[in-house]
C-alpha cells in the first residue's frame, strides 16, 4: 500500500464518519455501502415518516439521500483540512421511490480547488433487492478550509 493509499483511505473513513455524525444522516438512518475516492454508495430505509403515500418516499427525503451521496463524493478527494458544502443542486425526480430502500451513487464529475460539480443516481430498491432509477441529482459543492 503506498502513502497516496492510506491517505485517500483517511479521507474517505473521514467523510464516513463526519457525515454519519450529522443529525440530519441519522434521522434518515443513512449508511454508506460503498466509500472510495470520488465515488459513494448511501442507502436509506424508507421509513413512514418520510412517505406522502404509505411506502413511497417525499421528494425531500430523496433529495437529502442523492446530496449526502454526490457531496460525500466530492469530500473524498478533498485535501487534508478542507471540508465542503453544497451550494446548487438540481434534482429531478424520474419515477415513484416505492420499496424498502433508497440506493444513491454518488459521483465527482469534476473536482477544482475551490469548486466540484458532482452527481447522484437514486434508486429505489425493493424486498428482493431490485433497483428502479427515481431520481437524479447534479450539484456543486464549495470547498473551504475546515474550522477547528
Amino acid at each position: 500500500m503506498t502513502s497516496l493509499d492510506i491517505s485517500t483511505n483517511a479521507q474517505c473513513e473521514l467523510v464516513r464518519r463526519m457525515v454519519l455524525a450529522m443529525p440530519a444522516a441519522k434521522t434518515l438512518g443513512l449508511s454508506f455501502t460503498r466509500i472510495e475516492p470520488g465515488s459513494t454508495e448511501v442507502e436509506m430505509p424508507v421509513a413512514d415518516a418520510f412517505c406522502f403515500r404509505p411506502g413511497q418516499l417525499q421528494a425531500t427525503a430523496i433529495f437529502a439521500a442523492a446530496d449526502f451521496a454526490a457531496v460525500s463524493a466530492a469530500g473524498t478527494l478533498l485535501e487534508p483540512g478542507v471540508v465542503n458544502a453544497t451550494i446548487d443542486t438540481s434534482l429531478k425526480i424520474v419515477a415513484p421511490a416505492k420499496g424498502t430502500a433508497i440506493r444513491a451513487r454518488g459521483r465527482v464529475v469534476d473536482a477544482g480547488k475551490h469548486l466540484t460539480v458532482c452527481a447522484a443516481d437514486v434508486y429505489a430498491v425493493d424486498e428482493h433487492d431490485h433497483e428502479t432509477l427515481c431520481a437524479t441529482l447534479l450539484g456543486t459543492a464549495r470547498n473551504v478550509p475546515a474550522r477547528a
